[in-house]
């Protein structure tokens, strides 16, 4: 299952959120969606600076992702990011794939 690496800020909504719901709380919340369909999340964490949240997550595809995106983002609480994770098998294997490219002037 593709891995994931969303990071999230939270808008000051988020923030009044987080204060009266608490971290733990927050945490279930942004897991369940992911949980619901049909991911996992093997890491969560809270941070300083310029993401609030960093999840590591196990999604289906790129639609899931992009779904759970789209929700958080649209619901004005958080802005996320979202990278999609690649193991060194897979970066071992794009490594090996020939592909035909002219740079822009070449």
């Amino acid at each position: 299952m593709p891995k994931y690496m969303i990071r999230a800020s939270y808008t000051a909504q988020g923030v009044r959120g987080l204060l009266n719901e608490g971290a733990f709380k927050r945490r279930k919340a942004a897991e369940a969606p992911i949980r619901d369909l049909g991911g996992s999340v093997e890491a969560f964490y809270f941070a300083f600076g310029d993401d609030d949240a960093i999840l590591i997550c196990d999604l289906p595809d790129n639609v899931t992702a992009a779904a759970i995106i789209l929700a958080v983002n649209a619901s004005g609480a958080a802005r996320c990011k979202t990278t999609v994770l690649l193991t060194a098998e897979e970066m071992d294997q794009a490594r090996h794939t020939k592909v035909s490219y002219t740079p822009p002037g070449g």
